[in-house]
């Protein structure tokens, strides 16, 4: 059925070239909507970032429309149009045959009919069509109604949705968090159900839609629905080894607790976000509960564990090893009265680089243990403080930076390459890093040539 039109999707600017798609297919006699999220996202008076086209031409038909086509799902009806603005998926109005491995469907046939082509999709928020050329919105299962009471419910059964695709469960609760929605309870009760379908999805597919939820405006809420429908534990177990896990008066929660209040309060970046949920994923494995946020090496043991889970999720190695770091360098509690020369060793161990990233963790880390946070900011402020105060100062932070390179090495202490020469670097950037000054070439001979002897009586 077609419904009145509202302001917000009548004062959204759809990019030319997408309605040069639209308006092509229909000059040629077919039918062409908008489809989706960018439906979805116009009804709520946000600009969509992508736009999806539904149409009843065959994905033969849109290729002898267009000069630059993509096949990109052509055996299930998707093509998409490269055009001189954004790229625009064209899929033919299809219903699908049984999703017999919970993941994609048996078998696709294609309809002439929107309202049958919108049936199969998974809420009724992503199960509108809106064509702008005539004017013409199309939601037959109430997505504005659910916009507006901000719910999040299933196109018909949430079963037999959730059968469909197992990944949908977890949609459900990443849509929520996102928008700001609730979950119907028809749709939320059927998610434990999806359990053995779930199981079935590719973990690529779920760290897509988790990564997406971490990043939301609202973590906390999505993990926490996340745990309570059983799905956290499909494939984040350990993070729930922490439920329970009692800390030391300094904090407010469990261990669990702990990391989604971290969380919440860490800024909108997935490197920070990630290691926020895991910095102490290893504090389960102490012996002593109440001194679990203080056995040594919880940190290392931590990096360790926070590589090895993001590795099985999939994540790129350029992720995994900055949110290791992050995990490995998170206990700051000492550093705002440390020595200037332990703040270089801090400073040369993580990476100016990653300082800000670095901080920004030890924050969100202060923040959620929902104790002494005033103190803990004031802390915070002097590490800054000191930090810029030492970084103005251009310290040599790395071997590169050392007055006297590898060659130069090898000849104060009268040796060829071997790995001497990295022990000797490695002692005199120690030395560097306690007493800047000493980083001139004499200085550093004479440290080296002290070295040798030493090691040789």
């Amino acid at each position: 059925m077609s419904s009145g039109i509202p302001e917000n999707v009548r004062k959204t600017v759809i990019p030319s070239a997408v309605l040069e798609v639209l308006s092509r297919l229909q000059k040629h006699g077919f039918q062409a909507f908008l489809v989706g999220g960018c439906v979805r996202d116009m009804v709520r008076g946000e600009q969509p970032t992508d736009y999806d086209v539904a149409t009843d031409a065959l994905p033969d038909e849109v290729e002898r429309l267009f000069r630059k086509v993509v096949p990109t799902g052509k055996q299930h009806g998707t093509v998409t149009v490269l055009t001189k603005g954004p790229p625009v998926e064209v899929t033919t109005f299809r219903t699908e045959g049984a999703y017999l491995d919970g993941r994609r469907p048996s078998s696709v046939e294609f309809l002439a009919n929107i309202e049958d082509d919108l049936s199969r999709r998974d809420f009724t928020i992503n199960a509108m069509a809106y064509d702008p050329i005539h004017g013409d919105l199309r939601d037959p299962f109430g997505g504005q109604r659910d916009l507006l009471a901000r719910v999040v419910r299933c196109v018909g059964d949430p079963d037999a949705r959730f059968r469909e695709d197992g990944l949908r469960s977890l949609r459900a609760v990443r849509f929520a968090a996102v928008l700001g929605l609730t979950i119907d309870p028809l749709t939320a009760a059927a998610i434990p159900r999806s359990l053995p379908t779930f199981r079935k999805i590719a973990i690529e597919r779920i760290r897509e839609e988790f990564s997406k939820l971490l990043l939301s405006s609202r973590p906390r809420f999505g993990i926490e629905s996340l745990r309570s429908a059983g799905l956290l534990e499909v494939f984040l177990p350990e993070v729930l080894e922490g439920v329970g896990q009692e800390q030391s008066d300094a904090y407010a929660d469990d261990v669990f607790g702990h990391a989604i209040a971290t969380v919440e309060a860490a800024p909108a970046d997935l490197v920070v976000r990630l290691a926020a949920l895991l910095h102490d994923v290893a504090k389960p494995r102490t012996a002593d509960p109440k001194a679990s946020n203080e056995f040594p090496g919880h940190e290392i043991l931590g990096a360790e564990m926070a590589s090895g889970i993001l590795e099985r999720l999939k994540f790129p190695r350029k992720t995994i090893d900055a949110v290791a770091g992050l995990v490995r360098h998170h206990r700051l509690d000492h550093l705002p009265d440390a020595s200037d020369g332990d703040l270089r060793r801090f400073l040369a161990a993580v990476g100016v680089e990653n300082i800000e990233f670095q901080l920004a963790l030890a924050e969100a880390n202060w923040r959620g243990r929902g104790k002494g946070v005033d103190q803990a900011m004031g802390k915070l402020l002097r590490l800054r403080s000191r930090i810029g105060r030492i970084l103005s100062a251009h310290p040599p932070l790395d071997a590169k930076a050392l007055a006297l390179d590898g060659n130069e090495i090898m000849a104060v202490l009268g040796i060829g390459p071997s790995a001497a020469v990295g022990e000797a670097s490695r002692f005199l950037l120690d030395r560097v890093l306690e007493s800047p000054e000493l980083n001139t070439p004499g200085a550093l001979a004479a440290l080296l040539r002290k070295w040798a002897q030493s090691k040789s009586s």
